[in-house]
């Protein structure tokens, strides 16, 4: 779900009423990953996501680096930049999945997206759950 790009892109982009304008996922050490979208109307700014994959050990971790903000008539403002890790345990038939995130969040308004934040990963970790279970 991780190294595959378009199942990659099914539960970590794309959702309702999102629109993927472009997406590269890079999965190995020093590869880069990220894209822009948006979530709603055309009155909504468009995101961005430059991820970058810091250390990848196979079934068991996954370290990344990445920034977000929006881009507003092509210039991009940042508002966070997070490290987080996945790691990855055998748990009976099963996998079980630890994310942990530190991340950092600029601007008078930074901590307001801190919720979004837990809102998107607990979106985000939901969406892969549901890909596994249709592919299991």
């Amino acid at each position: 779900a991780w190294a595959d790009p378009a199942a990659f892109r099914r539960w970590f982009v794309e959702a309702p009423g999102a629109t993927v304008h472009d997406w590269v996922h890079d999965f190995r050490v020093g590869g880069a990953g990220g894209g822009r979208y948006r979530f709603g109307g055309p009155e909504n700014d468009t995101g961005f996501n430059d991820t970058l994959f810091l250390d990848i050990v196979e079934n068991r971790r996954i370290i990344l680096s990445y920034v977000m903000g929006t881009e507003v008539g092509g210039a991009r403002s940042r508002f966070s930049a997070s490290l987080a890790t996945i790691e990855l345990i055998a748990d009976g038939e099963g996998t079980a999945l630890t994310y942990t995130e530190q991340g950092a969040y600029f601007g008078d308004d930074g901590a307001a997206h801190i919720p979004l934040r837990e809102e998107g990963c607990v979106q985000m970790l939901e969406n892969l759950a549901r890909l596994l279970e249709e592919t299991a």
